[in-house]
């Protein structure tokens, strides 16, 4: 028979059942303290020094570090006061992988932001571009958290030939490839009607030129202004560039300017490189020839007689050699002319005699006055025989 165990008093069975009515202190139920520490991470605390159960805190990495994907990033206050494990979870990286002209990244990589040490992206030709299948696609992550430098894997498409433009130029200034211009402009002469550049452009995924080409047009000067009392020679129905014309002027008038004048390029337009001419008559102003008056007859008597000296005789010979009929008017001036040179010439002699006589005295007196008789008489016949022929003259010539 097994000894019998000593009994426990009432009080000490009830001791663990008070003990589990005993509250507990409120500082030490559910109160998880400060959230461990994570490399490279800091949490967002909220100025709070406790955290009940259920509590949770996220971190967020320093500066220059990344979040590993797929790694949690919180801890949580569990029931026991402690908080749940949490691993590494920032890292260093590489920014953004480099933006490219002639290549895009792939849509794996373009939501992606964590690049370690290591890593690659891939790239894809932009539209406009081909692929070269010389040079690799992809960039890598350097240790010193750097792309690699990017190859030039994609290369322009280039347009097709432009052709040529009759009467004009096209000027290339680079090249036919994507996104190269090129220009038009005509020759001297024409005008550019259409465009004036087109770009090598991006079209339904290929590419084409812009603008297509224009075209070079003649230019043609205004019909040529006409001319009073003159007249175009050899007319056309148009006038192109450096073509010219030529003007002439009617019978009994006289071109006065530019006889010929052609057609010249200003802004693109015709027109003549001069004013046309003026076709002028006689000028008004000029006083016409005199009107020939008829003859008037003068009667001379016969029978009048002036004394005049022999001289005279060839002094009219000498104005009527030229044989030129002598007018009325003319006669009468020549009688007057006679007449008055033969009172000088008298005038002379009797001064010339009377000298004489005085420095003589009476001596051969009588011989003296017989030559001056003599001489008068002899004077006086001369007179008579040019007056004659003077006055036979006259007549002759009012009578023609």
């Amino acid at each position: 028979m097994s000894p019998a165990r000593p009994s426990v008093p009432a009080a000490l069975r009830l001791l663990p059942l008070l003990l589990l009515l005993l509250p507990c202190p409120p500082t030490v139920r559910g109160d998880c303290g400060l959230p461990p520490e994570v490399p490279n991470a800091l949490p967002a605390l909220g100025g709070n020094t406790s955290f009940p159960e259920q509590t949770t805190i996220t971190y967020t990495c320093n500066e220059g570090f990344v979040k590993i994907p797929g790694k949690p990033d919180s801890v949580i206050c569990l029931s026991n006061n402690q908080w749940s494990e949490v691993a590494e979870f920032c890292n260093r990286s590489c920014d953004v992988p480099t933006r490219l002209l002639f290549a895009s990244l792939k849509k794996d990589y373009s939501m992606q932001n964590y690049f370690p040490v290591g890593s690659t992206v891939e790239y894809e030709c932009r539209p406009g571009y081909r692929r070269d299948p010389s040079q690799p696609v992809k960039l890598t992550c350097l240790e010193n958290l750097t792309w690699s430098k990017p190859a030039e894997f994609c290369k322009k498409k280039q347009c097709p030939n432009p052709g040529e433009l009759q009467n004009g130029h096209i000027n290339i200034t680079i090249d036919i490839l994507y996104g190269s211009p090129i220009y038009f402009s005509c020759d001297t002469g024409y005008k550019l009607v259409g465009a004036t550049s087109s770009y090598c452009s991006l079209l339904d995924n290929t590419v084409k030129w812009s603008k297509p080409l224009p075209e070079c047009i003649e230019i043609h000067c205004p019909e040529p202004p006409k001319i009073d009392n003159g007249y175009i020679q050899e007319e056309h129905e148009v006038y192109v560039y450096r073509q010219s014309i030529t003007y002439g002027c009617n019978k009994g008038f006289t071109l006065v300017g530019k006889s010929s004048i052609y057609c010249a390029i200003k802004d693109n337009e015709g027109e003549w490189s001069d004013p046309p001419p003026q076709c002028k008559g006689k000028s008004s102003d000029s006083k016409p020839p005199p009107t020939p008056q008829k003859p008037t007859t003068v009667s001379v008597p016969a029978t009048q007689r002036t004394p005049v000296p022999k001289a005279t005789t060839s002094f009219h010979a000498t104005s009527t050699s030229k044989g030129k009929e002598m007018s009325p008017s003319g006669a009468v001036s020549l009688i007057y002319g006679f007449v008055a040179a033969a009172i000088i010439i008298g005038i002379l002699i009797l001064v010339k005699f009377f000298w004489d006589y005085g420095k003589s005295g009476s001596y051969n007196t009588h011989e003296n006055k017989k030559a001056l008789n003599v001489m008068f008489h002899n004077l006086s016949e001369a007179d008579d025989t040019s007056e004659v022929r003077s006055s036979d003259k006259l007549q002759k010539g009012t009578h023609v």
